[in-house]
């Protein structure tokens, strides 16, 4: 837990989930100065009603600020959203102090205010913005925020194409803001997301929203560990965990139709890209699945599973955590049944054998090649 001050008041802030050790804070030097030029340039009074969007607001950290505003936060992230109301809850502020919007859904209505974190991946912010452009009106104030060696020139196109031309402040504590001036001439583009590709090793059209990985082509990490489903067991029941677009489970229930699946993401992107594509795969009403938009398996019982497929994430934006992935496993090994397995997919680099054998107590190598590993482990009982 960390400390921020604004001019906006002083917050206790905490990420999502609490991990010991954590040294990242909830917050970076963007939003920051967001609060700070939103104070200076008097944006926003306590006695003047205003419509506030955030987009991307990472653990709630500026919807935290400006609660009494009741921001409406429009995020990819349900573990953005857990953050949100956990820090809304920390600082003793009513949950609906601020509004969740997930990044399915649209925004309704017009915005005085938008506050936008500038996202990792461009086609993610190119959707926001395109969707964005019918809440606008000619006195929005459009404010985008981020670290200057994260603000790619792409994202500077994507603003002007779409909202108008674009000026930026001084950079503070190595964060800059980009000022977008809306240009309602400018005729907004034909969003181009989700977008699909038919893979030949999938064998059927995948539907990929814009914040996905490997958007335009299947992953090689992926495609290798689809070459080792020979090998998988038949089970029950199996969860594709970091599902991304679902391929791995669709994969897997294709072979054995019998087998309840369940697709876990924190992205709801993503979630909705798999279930769209199961339902693609799948039109009649043998296989059975469900989708969920959530913190990993937090809310997966003990032993409820047979078999779990992961490629997992090991970014967090841009911030690189290999933590994530060592939830993921501690999570796994905790919901596999006796018996049960986990398949994994990772760049060599990241050592995961070391941490499964740790976990589980064995760890075997299916397939390697010069980037990827597929790993295997194995939950087996231990005596008294």
């Amino acid at each position: 837990m960390a400390t921020l001050e604004s001019p906006f008041g002083t917050l206790q802030l905490q990420r999502w989930p609490v991990k010991k050790k954590d040294n990242l804070r909830a917050w970076d030097a963007a939003d920051e100065l967001i609060l700070r030029h939103l104070d200076a340039e008097q944006l926003l009074s306590a006695d003047c009603p205003a419509r506030v969007l955030l987009i991307n607001d990472g653990c709630g950290a500026l919807a935290c600020a400006l609660h009494h505003w009741q921001p409406v936060s429009w995020t990819d992230s349900s573990i953005g959203h857990n953050a949100l109301r956990e820090n809304l809850r920390l600082n003793g502020v009513a949950e609906d102090s601020a509004i969740a919007l997930t990044s399915i859904e649209n925004p309704t209505g017009t915005f005085d205010i938008v506050l936008i974190k500038v996202p990792k991946i461009t086609a993610m912010l190119e959707d926001q913005l395109i969707r964005l452009r019918a809440c606008l009106h000619d006195r929005s104030k459009v404010i985008a925020g981020g670290m200057v060696k994260h603000l790619q020139p792409a994202a500077f196109d994507c603003i002007e194409k779409t909202i108008g031309p674009t000026t930026t402040s001084l950079a503070v504590k190595k964060a800059r803001l980009i000022f977008a001036s809306l240009d309602l001439s400018l005729a907004v583009p034909a969003n181009p997301y989700p977008s699909v590709y038919l893979d030949p090793l999938a064998g059927f059209e995948l539907s990929n929203h814009a914040s996905l990985f490997s958007r335009e082509k299947l992953d090689v990490g992926t495609g290798m560990l689809l070459a080792q489903y020979p090998a998988l067991p038949a089970v029950d029941r199996f969860i594709d965990l970091a599902c991304g677009n679902g391929v791995l489970g669709i994969m897997y229930q294709a072979r054995h139709p019998d087998a309840a699946g369940h697709f876990i993401d924190e992205s709801y992107m993503a979630v909705d890209s798999a279930r769209s594509n199961w339902h693609a795969r799948f039109t009649d009403s043998k296989p059975t699945a469900r989708f969920e938009a959530a913190d990993g398996l937090t809310t997966v019982p003990t032993g409820a599973t047979d078999l779990i497929l992961c490629n997992p994430p090991f970014h967090q934006q841009h911030v690189l955590d290999r933590g994530i992935a060592q939830t993921l496993f501690e999570a796994s090994k905790r919901c596999l049944a006796q018996g049960g397995e986990l398949w994994v997919v990772a760049n060599h680099h990241l050592g995961y054998h070391v941490m499964l054998r740790r976990l589980f107590g064995n760890c075997r190598t299916v397939a390697t090649s010069k980037k990827f590993v597929v790993l295997r482990a194995v939950k087996r009982h231990v005596a008294a």
